[in-house]
């Protein structure tokens, strides 16, 4: 099977199986907006569970925040968001296709093309020649492109109870104004309400280092967790789940000393890589993949990408960047507040005298929660030649998802619907539920088909009551990944299942 032909049927699975659906569906949908299922939403949380154990609750540097969405404007101002966070916008003349210029297919200026008429299949081919930009449209290979227009990636909107809409047309009725003035208008009159949804979880963690650095006493090395969502208006939007306006970041600013940088930067890049490599199949679909010094970003004096090699080809799944001190640094030039950290255990460098002051420098590990749902989901799908009950030849869809990341940990079947199975059935239900186990009771249809429902969602246990059960107090339990069963009693049942779950 084609890795093209994987990310289709993961997609159709999705839909089928309750994991993720398309926004707002009844009225035809909302591009780039997915609802996350009854399966997806247990998913995404296990991954998120996962993640926060790993970063928070199992250490003692670490301590997370839940910050707002709605910041205040300065924080984008002192990022650098409001100034740079914007891309250069293309629109194709002949397909009338929109995208990002930095993303678009490179050709030698001058060369000589052919490019369909309005970018329908089978239509009249144009001649044409790449401009000296370099680059044709994404969709159609036209090289007619409109000029490049910067587009901010951040939401706006405004807050206050009242609409500054009221006063710009108060202003301009009556006035005979050019586009550049009524622009100009425009914006003052917005400006004065204007509030952004967060394209980052990370700056929240800057501007509360200070709070949650003297209510905790931490000392230096110590991070800042948090899980949220993000959102970025994004040019493009792709890939099913993968690239989309809304999105869930888990991201960690690690603060550390400066010139230790080097050091920290290497262990999280380490550390990160052997746990998502702990929780996959494929470990070799994982690697790493060091920026340039061109594409660096401005903050950062060095990034590695963790990279997954979906379907379509390596893509990024988590930032790990060393940030030097800008953010600490801009912050407290734009707020006046003194966002740094007295270690009165060493020397100042420079005066050698006891007690040092210094901005700390940030190793920010940033991994995208939504594509890691992606991500497990192409590495868990699998389809296994078999053979059924009556000898006949089948195909089994089954999606090996990690134990911990399963949505369900474990179905309870009964044989048939009566002779007191379904009573015995329940019963097991209710002290899973009791453990806080997420386990599905089914009935429905015949035992084989609901082995194969399970497979195909992920579920790696299925515990059997059958008639034996009434007398010795037994069921079996059939493993997902091998499909072998075994006998156990009841009472072991939910020990041998944890057990099963805490030791993979």
């Amino acid at each position: 099977m084609s890795d093209q032909g994987i990310i289709e049927k993961v997609i159709s699975l999705c839909k089928r199986r309750g994991f993720v659906f398309q926004s707002s569906e009844i009225y035809g949908g909302l591009k780039s907006a997915y609802d996350y299922g009854p399966l997806g939403v247990e998913l995404k949380r296990n991954i998120a569970h996962e993640w926060w154990r790993s970063m928070v609750t199992e250490r003692e540097d670490v301590v997370g925040i839940d910050a707002s969405i709605l910041m205040h404007p300065n924080v984008w101002k002192a990022s650098g968001h409001l100034a740079t966070f914007s891309d250069p916008l293309v629109d194709c003349l002949n397909c009338k296709e929109r995208f990002r210029a930095d993303k678009a297919p490179k050709m030698t200026p001058g060369t000589s093309i052919q490019f369909p008429k309005g970018g329908k299949k089978g239509g009249e081919m144009i001649n044409g020649s790449v401009g000296e930009r370099g680059y044709v449209c994404p969709n159609c290979s036209s090289c007619q492109l409109s000029d490049e227009r910067q587009f901010n990636l951040m939401f706006r909107t405004s807050i206050g109870p009242v609409d500054p809409l009221d006063a710009f047309v108060d202003e301009i009725q009556g006035k005979s104004l050019s586009k550049k003035d009524l622009r100009e208008k425009l914006e003052e009159a917005v400006r004065s309400t204007a509030i952004y949804l967060r394209p980052e979880t990370a700056q929240a963690m800057f501007v509360q280092f200070l709070n949650v650095q003297q209510t905790m006493s931490m000392k230096v090395p110590f991070g800042i967790a948090q899980q949220g969502k993000s959102f970025r208006n994004e040019v493009t939007t792709e890939k099913f789940i993968f690239r989309t306006c809304e999105f869930e970041q888990m991201e960690m600013e690690y603060f550390v000393e400066p010139g230790s940088q080097k050091e920290w930067h290497e262990y999280w890049l380490n550390y990160r890589m052997e746990w998502w490599k702990r929780l996959a199949n494929d470990k070799a679909r994982f690697r790493v993949r060091q920026h340039e010094k061109t594409e660096l970003a401005h903050y950062a004096d060095n990034t590695y990408d963790i990279e997954y090699q979906y379907p379509w080809g390596w893509d990024e799944l988590e930032g790990i960047a060393s940030r030097t001190d800008y953010d600490l640094t801009q912050h407290s030039k734009l707020s006046g507040a003194k966002l740094s950290y007295f270690d009165q255990q060493k020397n100042d460098p420079q005066t050698a005298k006891p007690g040092w002051r210094y901005t700390p420098y940030v190793i920010e590990p940033a991994a995208g929660l939504t594509r890691a749902v992606l991500a497990y989901l192409c590495d868990a799908y699998s389809e296994e030649a078999g053979v059924d009950a009556d000898g006949e030849q089948k195909t089994r869809t089954v999606l090996k998802l990690h134990p911990r990341l399963a949505p369900i940990k474990a179905a309870i079947l009964p044989l048939v619907k009566k002779d007191g199975l379904p009573e015995v059935a329940r019963d097991i239900v209710a002290k899973f539920f009791k453990a806080g186990i997420s386990v599905r009771y089914d009935e429905q249809q015949s035992i084989g088909k609901r082995y194969s429902r399970h497979d195909e969602i992920g579920t790696p246990y299925c515990i059997t009551v059958d008639h034996q059960s009434t007398q010795d107090n037994t069921v079996t339990i059939r493993d997902r990944d091998t499909t072998k069963q075994e006998r156990i009693s009841i009472e072991q049942a939910l020990a041998v299942v944890r057990q099963r779950i805490e030791a993979t």
